[in-house]
């Protein structure tokens, strides 16, 4: 007999699909956070030329992912247009003790979070006798301890509510087809809150694609990706050290296994934003023998949302264009021009690596590494792309 063809179960990611998502910075109250925010803003990541920014509105603003690759490109195509990839970052209120139930700006600061994909959470791990904190004294494993109980909290509460509704459906009883989907619902409803009762974070659960489709409806605020920033003093942050560091190794290893955590000093940051030129900033750094961390932040965070990207190239424009891993083909086409995903024919591809090996396109096609691919093509990180589309129906 034959082997049994295998079939893989497609991998579904918990969160929005888009490639347009957005990242919150989020912590207690006089921890960084804004200070934080104001200097990715404001800063141009050590390349003036390549890292310009732009403010959408006091809260929100849309930062330039840094990409050598994309540097790469430029420098070789020489182009009249360059649009490189964007992260988009909110400044969320500080969070204090009880704002599950309201406390503080409380539910306008969950509900802010609700709307992001992804958080930025800020860790104060500096004394300053005058930059009160919220909780009386610095003690990041306690703070850790109150957003995530408190982001929980709330996820309870919504579970609850989103429960009380699919009772509602199920009760009516019956065989048919919806009753059966609300009833599969209902029991990873139960599931994941019988998780968070536990006290463990949804994005640590092991779920299957079809429970991650129910999860994703709930929009959870403990179901989306954490990059940790640890806030430290210029001095310590130079000096690679701190007192609160091995507990909060601690907690994470606990509590958040796996979740990228980065060390940064707000203050340095800022700092380097009151340099006239970026030769002068980078000058400090050299100084110093530190570098800015916020590039890293940006890259590592687009990394968390399962976001890579691909490229088209020519004379006329050199463009980045953002797009969720596992995209296939006609999706990818589709982030450049709705209309491509609807009339897309096929994909004409080699990887950016190979170009860089290589030098140049003539090289590329002539070693045979240029390929056409169809619908089924899923784009890789750093593909460079030509789709071939029909022409759209008016």
């Amino acid at each position: 007999m034959p082997p049994k063809k295998q079939v893989t179960e497609e991998k579904v990611l918990l969160g929005r699909p888009g490639n347009n998502l957005k990242s919150g910075i989020v912590g207690l109250a006089n921890v960084g956070k804004s200070t934080l925010f104001q200097a990715i803003t404001k800063c141009s990541l050590g390349n003036p030329a390549n890292f310009p920014y732009a403010t959408i509105d006091p809260e929100e603003s849309r930062v330039i992912v840094p990409d050598e690759r994309y540097d790469w490109l430029c420098k070789k195509y020489n182009p009249k247009s360059r649009v490189p990839a964007h992260l988009t970052i909110y400044d969320i209120a500080g969070l204090t003790r009880g704002a599950s139930t309201g406390a503080g700006l409380g539910n306008a600061f969950l509900s802010h979070i609700r709307a992001v994909d992804a958080i930025f959470q800020v860790v104060r791990c500096f004394d300053d006798a005058e930059i009160i904190h919220v909780e009386g004294d610095v003690n990041p494993v306690r703070d850790l301890d109150i957003i995530a109980e408190e982001l929980r909290l709330k996820d309870i509460e919504f579970v609850e509510k989103a429960l009380e509704n699919s009772k509602k459906k199920t009760r009516v009883g019956g065989q048919s087809l919806e009753l059966k989907k609300a009833k599969e619902e209902e029991a990873t409803i139960e599931k994941v809150l019988a998780w968070l009762k536990d006290g463990k974070d949804v994005r640590k659960g092991t779920w299957t694609p079809k429970e991650v489709e129910t999860i994703n409806t709930l929009l959870l605020l403990s179901a989306k990706p954490v990059v940790y920033l640890v806030n430290l003093s210029e001095k310590d942050y130079t000096r690679k050290k701190n007192k609160h560091l091995p507990k909060i190794a601690e907690w994470m290893k606990e509590h958040a296994a796996g979740d990228p955590i980065l060390p940064i000093s707000v203050s340095f940051e800022e700092r380097l934003t009151h340099f006239a030129t970026d030769e002068e900033a980078a000058e400090e750094c050299k100084r110093l023998g530190i570098e800015s961390a916020l590039p890293k932040i940006i890259t590592t965070m687009r990394k968390a949302l399962h976001l890579g990207s691909f490229f088209t190239t020519g004379t006329d424009e050199v463009r980045q264009w953002t797009i969720r891993l596992g995209t296939k083909a006609p999706q990818a086409a589709g982030v450049i021009h709705t209309d491509f995903e609807k009339t897309f024919i096929q994909a004409v591809v080699y990887n950016f690596n190979t170009l860089k090996e290589l030098g140049d396109e003539a090289e590329v096609k002539a070693k045979g590494k240029v390929m056409t691919k169809g619908k089924d093509y899923v784009v890789e990180d750093g593909d460079i792309l030509l789709i071939k589309a029909g022409a759209a129906k008016g």
